[in-house]
């Protein structure tokens, strides 16, 4: 890491759409390129200064633009979906570069960061009302009410690396869509994807404050959460950080998508290959740093050892190295940091008895597809979550025992199960304690059509198009009498 310090991009917050100066440069947060361990930009952090700016600036654009009609918010979001999709390769290029993401995935990610924006326009539409029927009691002779969606005010939404185009506008479009503000604080691998997407909402035409982004660490996302003008915290990222921030927010309406560890369940009646194929990507593209990537592989007996030897053979078939080739199918994770915990995670595992079936093999950042066997129940490959290219195989006598093992976990986000039975698959839907089950879909595969969200430590709320426009907004009744003579 050569390159001088004064060389180097200096990122700062946006408030309604102008650069706010932050700390000193002393106080910068430097962000690495995980392949080619160099620096590419480093944050000003905003501090309480730019998150009091950013809220109150939020504030007043809230209150001059929740009478606008759904038409022209809807505007709001085409246009912007229209610039970001037409920034494709910019954006692209900034995610390979600070996270590390393999150049396929991350134009994969552009593309649906635009689709889900331009879906929350449509759905704005759909968002209804309704008349609320009030003489089903004697005192309610003569008059009618009708409630409707509102929307609370300043949404702070706190977004993760690992997706920053795509989380970031899960929480975006949603909030602005009902009318709400927004400020945003990324993290900061993920920082300078999100100035360029508030950019691009800017200049096609969001009216300023509605869109602010704070840039800083774990300060600057407790102070927004506490601030006393924000009525809507909603955080992607891990647990320990949620809960934090849920602290923070007090009696605010809260949103947490945070940890994983998600199940996959292998029956003795699966078709084998299909269950490979999908399962392989699912645990790890991304490189395995997704809440939904497959952890745990939980397979009946009479497959299991005919599962490992496919899946051990698919996992070192994949393309591990340079994210900017377009060939890759995963690259480094985020940090140094991050390797050090994964690899350190596998280490322990195999010192307690598991077997270690491939990889890691780590060059830097970088780890290759990692596959272990029959790690102990108590380890932490089995009771923590990853978030890293490690899929743990265990084998179970039944489906009994698999359910029983998936659901020992304080994580309940997404599973899956693979089967060819109905009963099975009914039974999976009705007994695995996830938020979101897949029969014969891996547990990484995700619509943004439905709910989203987990159980237990993996949080509380739901996300989808419609289903986080309603977190956005609350009921208000109106109740008229309609004659004074009754």
């Amino acid at each position: 890491m050569a390159q001088h310090a004064r060389s180097i991009p200096r990122l700062h917050s946006a408030v309604a759409g102008s650069p706010f100066q932050g700390a000193s440069a002393g106080d910068d947060i430097m962000v690495i390129d995980p392949w080619r361990d160099e620096p590419v930009h480093r944050l000003a952090r905003g501090g309480a200064d730019a998150v009091n700016a950013a809220v109150a600036r939020a504030r007043e654009a809230f209150l001059a633009s929740r009478w606008e009609s759904r038409a022209t918010r809807a505007g709001w979001l085409l246009a912007a979906a229209d610039a970001i999709a037409a920034a494709a390769p910019a954006l692209t290029d900034l995610m390979v570069r600070a996270i590390g993401k393999p150049r396929r995935a991350a134009g994969f990610e552009v593309g649906r960061s635009a689709a889900f924006i331009r879906a929350c326009a449509g759905a704005i539409h759909h968002l209804h009302g309704e008349t609320v029927p009030l003489d089903g009691t004697p005192a309610g002779a003569g008059r009618f009410g009708f409630a409707e969606r509102v929307p609370l005010g300043v949404v702070a939404a706190v977004t993760p690396f690992n997706a920053p185009a795509n989380l970031l506008v899960q929480k975006v479009a949603p909030a602005i869509v009902t009318g709400n503000a927004v400020v945003v604080k990324p993290a900061p691998e993920g920082a300078a994807v999100a100035l360029e997407i508030a950019r691009l909402f800017a200049e096609a035409g969001l009216p300023a404050g509605l869109f602010s982004v704070v840039l800083g660490g774990a300060e600057e996302a407790l102070a927004l959460a506490a601030h006393p003008d924000v009525a809507v915290v909603t955080v992607t990222g891990g647990t320990a950080a949620g809960e934090a921030l849920a602290r923070a927010a007090g009696a605010k309406r809260f949103l947490g998508e945070l940890g994983g560890n998600s199940p996959n369940i292998v029956c003795a009646d699966a078709d084998l290959p299909d269950a490979v194929a999908r399962i392989l990507p699912s645990a790890f593209e991304a490189s395995g740093q997704q809440c939904i990537s497959t952890q745990r592989i939980i397979v009946e007996e009479p497959l299991f050892d005919a599962f490992a030897e496919a899946f051990v053979e698919g996992a070192r078939r994949l393309k591990a190295g340079d994210p900017d080739d377009p060939d890759t199918d995963l690259g480094p994770v985020v940090h140094a940091r991050a390797a050090d915990r994964i690899c350190g995670m596998i280490d322990a595992a195999v010192a307690d008895g598991a077997r270690l079936l491939t990889g890691p093999d780590r060059r830097g950042c970088l780890i290759a597809p990692t596959v272990v066997s029959r790690a102990p129940q108590a380890s932490v490959l089995v009771r923590e979550e990853i978030f890293g290219p490690v899929a743990v195989l265990l084998p179970v006598p039944d489906v009994d025992a698999a359910l029983a093992l998936a659901n020992d976990c304080e994580y309940g986000l997404q599973g899956a199960c693979f089967t060819r039975s109905l009963d099975t698959a009914m039974r999976m839907s009705r007994e695995l304690q996830v938020g979101s089950v897949w029969i014969n879909e891996a547990s990484r595969f995700r619509l943004d059509s439905y709910p989203f969200g987990g159980f237990g430590k993996s949080g509380t709320g739901r996300e989808g198009v419609t289903y986080a426009m309603e977190e956005c907004t609350t009921w208000k009744f109106t109740g008229m009498r309609l004659s004074a003579g009754r």
